[in-house]
This record gives structure tokens, C-alpha cells and sequence, in this order.
């Protein structure tokens, strides 16, 4: 099974990088864009497919790394490897700091405290405006490069957001099949039964926690570069929505799932968009009638009729 998993993620990996240079260039950027909200998706998926803690305050661990990205290379002229290492690093930190808090607390109450603490983030972004320009964020992120290779380019960038997804992929594909996975699997099955069997599961939580924040923060990484520009609008609470609806869309618990989740959220969000301003409504909607009719997301469903 897991490895029909790998070999199917290499097609489809290959199949985008086949197929990406020959499409238009607004496609290719939602496809990009596609790419880097998949890394959110998964790593939230760490928490709630996997471990059984739903989370609204991603949006916090993923707009303090594309801040610290605006920031360095805006301001210090910092490169590629510094700001991806300032971004990577703040939203570990952030996320071992709010899991301290969080841990502690279980079911509705855990989801609270995410959003609160999510919310504290917001509001500094919004009002720490010597730091991060309030209400006009930072604006005139470029692009970096990455060596000799300009990630200018529509294509290029595309092509460093797909091997960025596939390695994000790949190590919390061989984090969940790990024994730390497995645990944190029966974490999600029934908290008492692993502390009878002698598992610390709050360190498991915790650690869980952290991983994800992390992951989350490469997704804030690469967004900062992809859009150019950071604000408020990237911290708040929608965001942290639009991921979990990504991974209940897609099938919690599968990490292909929610990828596949954040690619159908993006082209319906920006097609929609165009037609009607109520695409929020429709959002629901399709959320709702995900929960009614397919509640293991779009892979459960497949997985359902496979069988």
C-alpha cells in the first residue's frame, strides 16, 4: 500500500512537470499556488487526520515565516537559504510556544486555544506596524535565486514549488509510517489506551505540534516569495479555515488527500470568484455536502468504491 502510494505521488509529480511549462501562464500560477497551500494542507493534516487535533491557528505558523521572508529580504537584502532558515526557525518556535499551551487541553478546547492563539498573531501583524507595516504589509518581495538559477520566471518558481512539495511529501510520508506515526495514530484511536500501554502521549502531541508548525512555516516560505507581498490578510482566520476545509475535502489522515484538497479549494476559489461574489457561500456548501456525503473527503470516497 505504501509503496503503490510513493509510485503513484512520482506519476503525478512527473506528470506536473511534464505538463506545467506548456500551460498558460495564469493556470500555472494557480497550479503553483496549488503546490504551496498543498504543503499547508498536509502539514495540518499531521495534526488533524493523524493525531486527531483539529487546529485553527495554522495560519499563525505559516504568516510568521513568510513575514520573516518579507522582512530579511526586503529590508537586509537576505537570500534565499537565510530567509527560508529565519522562516523555518520562527515558526518552529512559535509553534513549540503555543503547543505548550495548547497541548494541555483537549477536543472544543483545544480547538479554541489554536484559534485564540492564531488570532494573537493576527492582531500583532495587524498592529505592530513598525515591524510589519500594519494594514499595508510588506510589499516588493522578489523572487530569489537559487544559485546560479533565477526563480523569476513563472516556470522556474513552479518547478522549485513542485520539488519543494514532493521532498515536504516524502518526509511526512516517512514520518507517519514511523513508529512515532504509528503512535501518534493510536493517539488519535484512544488517548488512555497508549498511556496504559506506556506511550507519553503528550510529548507525542506535542512533538506533533511542533512538526506540523513547521511544515506549515515552509508553505509561509515559499507564499511569501510566490505572492510578492505579506499582510494581515495572510494570518487571519479565513486562512487557518481554507486549510482545514482542504484537508476534510481531500480525506484527513492520507496526506495525498488534503494535497489533492488545496488544488480543488484554489481553481473552485478563483474561478468561482469571477462570477459570483458569494464564492464564500459556495465554499460552505461544498464543505457541507463533503461532511454530509463523502466524510473521509475525496480519497475516503474513492477508497469506498474501490472496495
Amino acid at each position: 500500500m505504501i509503496r503503490r502510494r510513493a509510485l503513484w505521488a512520482v506519476a503525478v509529480m512527473a506528470g506536473l512537470a511534464i505538463v506545467g511549462p506548456f500551460l498558460p501562464a495564469y493556470p500555472l500560477t494557480l497550479l503553483t499556488q496549488a503546490l504551496i497551500l498543498g504543503i499547508l494542507a498536509m502539514s495540518l493534516d499531521v495534526l488533524l487526520g493523524y493525531t486527531g487535533l483539529p487546529s485553527l491557528g495554522h495560519a499563525g505558523y505559516f504568516g510568521v515565516a513568510a513575514y520573516a521572508v518579507a522582512l530579511l529580504s526586503t529590508e537586509r537584502q537576505v537570500g534565499l537559504l537565510g530567509c527560508a532558515a529565519a522562516g523555518l526557525a520562527l515558526a518552529t518556535v512559535t509553534a513549540a510556544v503555543f503547543g505548550i499551551i495548547a497541548i494541555r487541553a483537549r477536543g472544543t478546547y483545544f480547538l479554541m486555544i489554536t484559534l485564540a492563539l492564531g488570532m494573537v498573531v493576527w492582531g500583532l501583524a495587524f498592529r505592530w506596524v513598525s515591524l510589519t507595516k500594519g494594514d499595508n504589509g510588506v510589499s516588493g518581495v522578489a523572487r530569489p535565486e537559487l544559485g546560479t538559477l533565477s526563480l523569476s520566471a513563472p516556470v522556474p518558481f513552479f518547478y522549485f514549488s513542485l520539488v519543494c512539495a514532493g521532498v515536504a511529501f516524502a518526509l511526512l510520508g516517512l514520518l507517519v509510517v514511523s513508529p512515532f506515526g504509528l503512535g501518534l495514530k493510536g493517539i488519535r484511536g484512544s488517548e488512555s489506551r497508549m498511556e496504559a500501554l506506556g506511550y507519553n502521549v503528550w510529548l507525542h502531541k506535542y512533538l506533533a505540534f511542533v512538526i506540523s508548525g513547521t511544515f506549515a512555516g515552509a508553505a509561509g516560505v515559499l507564499w511569501a516569495y510566490y505572492n510578492g507581498f505579506v499582510g494581515p490578510t495572510d494570518v487571519q482566520l479565513l486562512t487557518s479555515v481554507e486549510a482545514l476545509l482542504m484537508v476534510a475535502l481531500g480525506g484527513p489522515g492520507t496526506l495525498v488527500g488534503p494535497a489533492i484538497g488545496a488544488g480543488l479549494i484554489v481553481f473552485l476559489k478563483n474561478f468561482v470568484s469571477v462570477y459570483t461574489k458569494r464564492w464564500l457561500l459556495i465554499l460552505g456548501a461544498v464543505y457541507i455536502g463533503v461532511i454530509l456525503f463523502a466524510p473521509h473527503g475525496v480519497v475516503g470516497a474513492l477508497r469506498g468504491r474501490r472496495r
